[in-house]
């Protein structure tokens, strides 16, 4: 059963803060700071306004467009926007205690990283370092996990990408595989225990081959696949089967 009250204050919030996402998601790669100076039009330069700033609804009623220069806004803002709205709505509706709160946490982060990655082949340890001690902290209360099995998958999960990214510096004598994504995978071990590992390994990788499939990449030399979108995508369907198969 969803609560209403809670899910409509679970999409408030995951609305308001995924306008602060999308902004650093657009700026922070850029080197551009997030939380100095206000915000701009970043065709005219024009000081956005209260009305301008409206998750959503300032978009919508302007039409994806600055109302000074008709300058398109990037539509990424509309969709982290939404996506942290349901994200929250369903995390706080579902749970609507400390524990729903940490599945909203969750879910927002693990959507900054999915981004990013996607964007920019990027996953910084700002964020994927808190993601991992929150699921020491906060998924205590999300996820029905022992300390002793999140320590495990921390480990194992790290570790265990880090011997392939190691492993294949070895042999071909370049990277093929980021840090980053074995710091996102321990801390999904860190949220959900070792036991979910296989199974957000099996989804991701399946997941990725396909996109590579349907959009030609697989075909191209070269082609870089954004691993950690697809880890962070896997999370919760993996997490929905060891809870079936538990």
């Amino acid at each position: 059963m969803i609560e209403p009250v809670a899910a409509l204050i679970g999409g408030l919030a995951g609305a308001i803060l995924g306008s602060f996402l999308a902004t650093l998601i657009l700026r922070w790669p850029q080197g551009r700071s997030v939380m100095r100076g206000r915000s701009a039009c970043d065709g005219c330069g024009r000081t956005l306004g209260a009305r301008d700033l409206v998750p959503l609804f300032s978009a919508m009623m302007q039409r994806g467009r600055c109302r000074s220069c008709g300058a398109a806004i990037d539509p990424l803002h509309g969709r982290v926007e939404a996506g942290c709205a349901v994200i929250g709505a369903l995390a706080l509706g579902a749970m609507p205690n400390l524990g729903g709160i940490g599945w909203a946490v969750f879910g927002w982060l693990l959507l900054t990283l999915a981004v990013l990655d996607w964007r920019h082949f990027w996953l910084p340890d700002a964020l994927t370092l808190p993601l991992a001690f929150l699921g020491f902290t906060i998924g205590l209360w999300a996820t029905d996990v022992t300390l002793v099995d999140r320590a495990i998958g921390a480990a194992a999960g790290y570790g265990a990408l880090l011997a392939i990214a190691l492993g294949y510096r070895a042999v071909r004598g370049r990277d093929g595989l980021g840090l980053g994504d074995a710091k996102l995978l321990g801390a999904l071990g860190a949220w959900m225990g070792w036991q979910a590992l296989p199974f957000i390994l099996l989804i991701a990788s399946v997941t990725g081959l396909l996109v590579m499939l349907m959009t030609g990449l697989v075909k191209a030399a070269g082609a870089k696949v954004p691993l950690g979108t697809f880890l962070a995508l896997a999370a919760v369907p993996a997490w929905i089967i060891v809870q079936r198969i538990m």
